[in-house]
């Protein structure tokens, strides 16, 4: 993994603080195991159809929330716990390629993202405003707060959901015949 620029991390930041916008990070994350709840249970047969062979389908997009919340978790932990610790980066794209993503099961990885999100969401209740400010060093992006970590977190669950309610649509799209 490659150290990237003040600039180059702030472009790869922006898609998820801009999703945010000025809302509530808090809110958002509360929302998010209920908003993801529906849409896997409305998703029905498609839930595993990809709107193109190297595009993500509901179930992965889901799958890749509940990756991205258990690193999250860990990240928070370490930033709250030890003096500007090193957070790994990951890689998503191999994450989401292992062989078993197709088989997961949709109600154990709800159950897993809800139980790490109401976890993370109880310690940002607990946690000092004066605390929030701490800050771990982040592999790639450099220095990164407990607070922009956890606002990148509520925009990053927007994106990934419309990319998962993007791929619902285009699965349910009338196919021409013949």
């Amino acid at each position: 993994m490659t150290r990237m620029t003040p600039d180059e991390a702030e472009a790869y930041r922006r898609p998820a603080l801009d999703a945010l916008g000025g809302d509530d990070p808090l809110a958002v994350q509360e929302a998010e195991p209920e908003l993801w709840r529906r849409l896997i249970e409305g998703a029905g047969a498609h839930m595993r159809t990809r709107p193109e062979p190297d595009e993500w389908s509901v179930l992965e997009c889901l799958g890749h929330m509940t990756d991205s919340e258990l690193i999250t978790s860990a990240r928070y932990r370490w930033v709250l716990s030890e003096t500007e610790p090193t957070l790994l980066g990951f890689d998503q794209t191999a994450w989401a390629a292992r062989p078993d993503r197709a088989a997961d099961d949709p109600a154990l990885l709800l159950e897993v993202f809800g139980v790490l999100r109401r976890a993370n969401v109880a310690l940002w209740r607990r946690i000092p405003i004066s605390e929030r400010g701490r800050v771990g060093l982040h592999a790639e992006r450099g220095p990164e707060s407990y607070e922009l970590l956890f606002r990148l977190q509520a925009g990053h669950g927007r994106l990934h959901r419309a990319q998962a309610e993007r791929a619902l649509a285009h699965a349910r799209r009338p196919r021409p015949v013949g």
